[in-house]
């Protein structure tokens, strides 16, 4: 992705949170452009009309409205032209229930929201930093989780 815009998606149904990740991202030195959705089925929609510009990369709340982060999940991966895009849920639960669910419907990185600013800008730069196609194959279960050490 070196020159490339990396093209996100957010869906999240949390304004503030919205706002803050846009916010984190135009921090980050990143050539990037982020489009916003409020709930499951505005992030299908999306997906559906778009087809000539996918994302590279979703950020995927889980507790959304109308459909859930698990239940868009399982029908972008049930879709073979959605198989280029990388997803990276993101989400206030740190359920181990959560985790292990959305790594078996082939996520590509969890990520626990983090309760400040700072740590937000590191996720973030290390989330996209480090994305990779998606190869169910080689995504290993120990690298799921994200975090700053």
């Amino acid at each position: 992705m070196e020159n490339a815009t990396l093209r996100i998606l957010l869906a999240d149904d949390d304004e503030g949170d919205r706002l803050l990740f846009k916010v984190a991202f135009q921090d980050l030195e990143i050539k990037h452009t982020i489009h916003m959705v409020n709930n499951g089925l505005q992030l299908m929609e999306y997906l559906k009309t778009n087809t000539e510009a996918l994302p590279h990369l979703i950020f995927l709340d889980l507790n959304m409205p109308c459909k859930n982060g698990l239940e868009c999940l399982k029908e972008i991966r049930g879709e073979g032209k959605f198989k280029e895009i990388s997803i990276a849920v993101y989400s206030t639960s740190a359920l181990e229930k959560d985790i292990e669910e959305t790594f078996s419907h082939g996520a590509n990185r969890y990520i626990k929201k983090p309760c400040n600013f700072g740590m937000l800008k590191q996720l973030l730069n290390k989330a996209v930093t480090n994305f990779k196609i998606p190869q169910m194959e080689s995504c290993k279960r120990s690298d799921f989780l994200l975090s700053i050490k």
